[in-house]
């Protein structure tokens, strides 16, 4: 039997999208450029939205010129890693971004599949803190995927678990890399935030306030 609609699932970015944690890893990051006398600022922070840890420490290595051992390396991301949690454990609800709530309430309400795809390893810690974990039905973080965005891994294992092609997908991104990997793999892709940063995804909102049910209901019925 033909199903009788065609069905959109919804896979959110979690850093910049669902929580403000990208000021925590701007100035984690930032401190670790400067102990590498490295120059950081945000524009450079701008490029590592959406990459993993290790992805990240190797570009502002890059941007220095710099070379580390393998030990010094890890110890690095380990460092970072402890300064951003500790930014993590005071979040709470009131962390959550304006207009995420009631979009996410909108989504659960009338059925639709949502999932996070994340390069975050903190992912999951995230959910819980600010009390959104039961509202995904799917969680695809950082521990779960070997290739970081631009590439779609993270985005295609949401699909797989949701149960939906990537034509189905609409994914929210506040990162070009974001955008490309969604692009990449056919979904619809939605950036929050700068317009200029995302221009090439398919539809861009300031945030989620923007996002009413008539505009929800306007990113279902679209089609690439």
């Amino acid at each position: 039997m033909m199903k009788s609609q065609f069905k959109k699932a919804f896979i959110f970015d979690l850093d910049g999208v669902i929580v403000d944690t990208a000021k925590f890893h701007f100035l984690a990051w930032k401190n670790l450029a400067e102990s590498l006398e490295v120059s950081f600022s945000e524009e450079e922070n701008e490029q590592l939205k959406g990459v993993s840890r290790i992805n990240s420490l190797q570009k502002i290595l890059e941007w220095g010129n710099k070379s580390i051992s393998e030990d010094k390396f890890n110890s690095l991301m380990a460092q970072k890693n402890e300064e951003y949690l500790a930014f993590v454990d005071r979040m709470s609800p009131e962390d959550i971004l304006p207009g995420v709530l009631e979009t996410l309430t909108y989504l659960k309400e009338n059925n639709y599949p949502i999932a996070l795809g994340s390069a975050s390893k903190n992912a999951r810690h995230i959910l819980t803190k600010v009390g959104l974990t039961s509202y995904f039905d799917h969680i695809v973080d950082g521990n779960e995927v070997s290739k970081a965005k631009p590439d779609p891994e993270v985005f295609l294992k949401g699909c797989e678990l949701l149960g939906v092609e990537p034509e189905q997908a609409i994914v929210f991104e506040d990162s070009q890399a974001g955008i490309k990997a969604a692009n990449t793999a056919h979904m619809l892709s939605v950036g929050i935030g700068d317009k200029a940063v995302l221009s090439e995804a398919d539809f861009n909102f300031e945030g989620f306030t923007e996002l009413t049910e008539d505009t929800l209901k306007t990113l279902t019925n679209f089609k690439k």
